[in-house]
């Protein structure tokens, strides 16, 4: 089931590490089967706030995700990030294929009634 790391990244001055940051993150995660889905892309803010940017890689699976971030070529550049940008990153996975929203519901609307 495919996963996602998803950064909500604040705003940051430019600096030089955070764009050696981007120049090597590719490199990090695609051993492991990771794309950029949203990179750099404005974003629409439809409801509450949300300052700063957003950060979408995909991954075949959950278990990729986390060797990805464990990993220590990931661990080796995250600094240059994390020292000049705040930010809030998870990982998650994805729904699986023919997910019903309607028997989650059920369930909710189950278990509110006993």
């Amino acid at each position: 089931m495919t996963a996602y790391g998803i950064a909500h990244l604040r705003e940051a001055a430019p600096h030089p590490e955070i764009a050696e940051y981007i120049e090597r993150i590719s490199a990090t995660f695609e051993p492991y089967g990771g794309r950029f889905l949203v990179h750099g892309a404005e974003h629409e803010v439809k409801e509450g706030r949300w300052p700063g940017h957003v950060v979408v890689i995909g991954f075949p699976g959950i278990a990729e995700a986390r060797a990805w971030w464990d990993s220590a070529a990931y661990q080796e550049i995250a600094p240059l990030r994390s020292r000049h940008i705040e930010g809030d990153i998870i990982l998650v996975e994805g729904v699986p294929d023919g997910y019903d929203p309607a028997v989650t519901a059920k369930a909710m609307r189950d278990a509110l009634s006993s």
